[in-house]
């Protein structure tokens, strides 16, 4: 099957710049179509998204809408209205409403042929936060999330501050303070070589730790559809992001 490729550039005032989206999809795609926005779309070479489309496209029409990156990431990704400690997601705000207000928008009319039956947003480390984030405050919206490798140390305390992970880690309060969203499935990825980091000293590596602790905070919400791929010898790279995609196409 043939898999077409576009690229555009949208301007934003909410981030002031201009922002590359890669689009992928099966030619001559129409009516009812998945939609997964991806974070970090600046890897959508390397991650070979196209390969990846053609390969799990049989009959699951999916348009792939890959946000690239600015040089402002450390500051447009994070969770909306709260920085961490370090003073970083100051404009996961304007983020958040660029992809809601504009990016959505500016989809659908360029892909008027296709209908968003069902909307996804992933990413890749910082960008795997963002997009849980982002799916977490708007489930009217978006109805999965894919979290690669995700950030969710992301914390409102430093950890020679006083740091306590039952209540300084933002997404974990977060999923937490809100409670159960019907409707929303979630797909979490990460490797067992990523760091060597182990804050509680447990023996886990910090990025399975914290992700393990959100699948249970999830479960415990009572969400069913909660899927966590544990990566033998996975390290913090776009190979082990690219086998975490192919699950994540595969399970969508």
């Amino acid at each position: 099957m043939k898999i077409m490729s576009a690229r555009h550039t949208l301007h934003t005032g909410r981030l002031q710049r201009e922002v590359v989206i890669d689009c992928y999809y099966a030619a001559d795609t129409t009516g009812p179509v998945q939609l997964l926005l991806l974070n970090d779309g600046q890897h959508a070479t390397t991650l070979d998204l196209a390969a990846k489309l053609a390969k799990q496209i049989a009959g699951k029409p999916i348009l792939i809408a890959a946000i690239h990156a600015g040089p402002q990431r450390l500051q447009e990704y994070g969770t909306a209205r709260l920085v961490n400690e370090r003073g970083q997601g100051l404009k996961a705000t304007a983020y958040t409403r660029f992809v809601i207000r504009e990016l959505l928008p500016f989809l659908e009319q360029q892909y008027a042929a296709m209908q968003f039956t069902q909307k996804a947003f992933g990413g890749f480390s910082l960008g795997g936060l963002s997009a849980l984030d982002i799916v977490w405050q708007h489930p009217s919206v978006f109805q999965i999330a894919g979290v690669f490798s995700g950030a969710l140390w992301w914390r409102s305390r430093a950890l020679d501050a006083g740091y306590n992970e039952a209540t300084d880690r933002i997404m974990h309060k977060l999923v937490s303070g809100k409670g159960f969203q019907p409707g929303l499935r979630f797909f979490f990825a990460c490797g067992t070589e990523e760091e060597t980091a182990d804050r509680n000293h447990n023996g886990i590596i910090d990025v399975i730790d914290d992700t393990q602790d959100m699948v249970r905070i999830l479960t415990g919400l009572g969400y069913k559809d909660v899927r966590y791929l544990e990566i033998a010898g996975g390290r913090h790279d776009e190979a082990t992001w690219g086998q975490g995609l192919d699950a994540f196409l595969d399970w969508l």
